[in-house]
């Protein structure tokens, strides 16, 4: 116990928060295995279990098997635990038991905290987490009731009407994307105001924690002067242009192909459910994979970017986007620094984005490499796959359940690096930051 107690006491966070993470897919694995968790009859393969460990862990919702079909009622209620789990955080669910304990929250389990939360200092950490677990507590309740009572007028009973609308609930403020209806929300593809109420969930969660806590505070703010973070409206603008962009691509590309003969208001609610379910959602009211392959690159480079950080979402994030597009204008004009909204940006932070960029690029590309050598389906639906499972976004044309053992390893492999992030990825083998005790002369290098 002693050398196991050493060797934990070696371990950097981010190598902590990895281990953490590894541990929850265990612990999910062995309660997906339970018989009550599964339907009788049901063909349930470890390499299965484990794919929806990973899947709901990392909050995606890829999935080789038909969840209505597969998992009972306590199944279901075990799903959904483990999406919140994975969606809220290890180290946010964790510090929340911990409180509820009376333990003591020291500088170990603050630091862990931050590094799960994406935070640059330690202060304010218990505090972020207790205000992340009221806000989607709060919204999930209240998401959830009203789909609940909505959905009296679909289903028979109120049991299956509450059931439906408490996982679905779930499922959209985490951007688990997974569904018990066995078609996504196909059946409610005219309803709007169930696509509304689910679009709305799925931006509060993926938008990112910050976000949601400076918005609560302004607008329950009793002082009049209040200032939004600089990653607040980075964030924000970005997270909505992406999602304004993303409809108007969406609904021109498909206006005379997969849209003919719809209305505007049906061609307006189709793309602009999809756009918002690209920022890691992963439900939707149609076959994706009937959309033209130019709309389904467009939404690949959705998923690619992703959520927000510090959010149920991944991808390389809106603000790694944000930053490098902002690098690249201010140095095709020649400016040294990047200043917006008064404020100067770190070079540290546009160089983290550059890192973060290049590095899912790669993972991206010699994942769909493998993908082509091992699985006998196309580039696009490659392509399309490993962009939902690095964005943890879950929206899929069909090939998952029939991905050889390979694919799914590789593409367990992509879910959990987008969970965790490129950052925590690439420090999971690092050490603490070393500085330089000298420096070699420096010598230029043609570039471009």
């Amino acid at each position: 116990m002693n050398k196991w107690k050493l060797r934990l006491q070696t371990l950097t966070p981010v190598q902590l928060i990895v281990s953490y993470y590894f541990i929850a897919v265990t612990v999910s694995v062995i309660l997906l295995s339970l018989p009550v968790a599964y339907k009788p009859g049901v063909e349930w393969t470890f390499i299965d279990r484990l794919f929806t460990a990973v899947s709901a862990v990392s909050v995606t919702g890829l999935t080789t098997v038909q969840t209505a079909e597969t998992f009972s009622i306590p199944g279901i209620f075990i799903l959904a635990f483990i999406l919140q789990f994975g969606g809220i955080g290890i180290m946010t669910l964790g510090t929340f038991v911990w409180l509820i304990m009376g333990k003591k929250i020291g500088l170990k389990e603050r630091q862990l905290i931050m590094t799960d939360q994406n935070q640059t200092n330690l202060s304010g950490t218990v505090n972020l987490i207790k205000q992340i677990i009221v806000l989607i507590l709060l919204i999930e309740c209240l998401g959830g009731l009203i789909l609940s009572l909505y959905f009296l007028n679909y289903y028979d009973t109120w049991q299956e009407a509450f059931l439906n609308g408490f996982f679905t609930s779930v499922s959209a403020t985490t951007n688990g994307g997974f569904d018990i209806t066995g078609q996504s929300l196909i059946p409610f593809k005219d309803d709007y105001f169930v696509q509304f109420i689910v679009m709305i969930l799925i931006v509060l969660g993926a938008i990112g924690f910050p976000v949601l806590i400076e918005v609560k505070d302004f607008l329950f703010n009793k002082h009049k002067r209040f200032r939004f973070t600089l990653f607040t409206k980075i964030t924000s603008i970005t997270f909505f242009l992406l999602v304004i962009v993303g409809t108007i691509l969406i609904a021109c590309l498909e206006i005379g192909k997969h849209y003919k003969g719809m209305s505007w208001h049906e061609t307006l609610f189709y793309s602009l459910f999809q756009s918002t379910a690209t920022r890691s959602g992963g439900l939707a009211t149609l076959d994706v994979s009937l959309y033209s392959e130019t709309t389904l690159l467009i939404m690949c480079a959705l998923m690619f970017i992703g959520a927000s950080p510090s959010s149920v979402g991944g991808g390389i994030r809106t603000t790694t986007f944000a930053l490098n597009l902002l690098f690249l204008f201010h140095f095709a004009r020649g400016n040294k620094s990047i200043k917006i909204f008064k404020r100067e940006l770190h070079e540290e932070d546009l160089m983290k984005s550059v890192v973060v960029t290049m590095m899912a690029v790669l993972i991206c590309f010699f994942s769909v490499v493998i993908l082509t050598i091992t699985e006998p389906f196309t580039f696009t639906e490659i392509l399309f796959e490993v962009c939902s499972a690095f964005g943890t976004t879950g929206l899929s044309m069909g090939i998952t359940p029939d991905l050889s053992v390979i694919g799914k390893i590789v593409i367990m492999i992509l879910m959990f690096i987008g969970r965790i992030g490129i950052l925590t990825f690439l420090f999971l083998i690092g050490t603490k930051e070393r500085k330089d005790n000298f420096h070699f002369p420096k010598e230029r290098v043609i570039i471009g």
